[in-house]
């Protein structure tokens, strides 16, 4: 009775608002592993892949590039069974 008035949670108030005020903004970070990193040295591009893919981008630059809805609808089932 005889206390003067004390907010009993007023000091972690504090130190969460410390807290939050002393730290900067966060930069975002990318680690990769060693062993990621020795996989994408030694693993280059296929050439018949890099040559499959240059033929489709040609392909839609001049707009000749045409989609088989059912051939697309066949992976969406089988990706959604795996």
């Amino acid at each position: 009775m005889n206390q003067p008035r004390i907010n009993p949670y007023q000091k972690q108030m504090n130190q969460q608002f410390k807290a939050k005020t002393d730290k900067g903004p966060k930069a975002d970070q990318l680690q990769i592993s060693d062993q990621a990193k020795e996989m994408q040295e030694t693993q280059g591009v296929h050439p018949a892949r890099s040559e499959h893919v240059e033929a489709i981008k040609e392909q839609v630059d001049t707009g000749n590039y045409t989609i088989n809805p059912e051939q697309v609808a066949e992976k969406m089932l089988n990706f959604g069974k795996q």
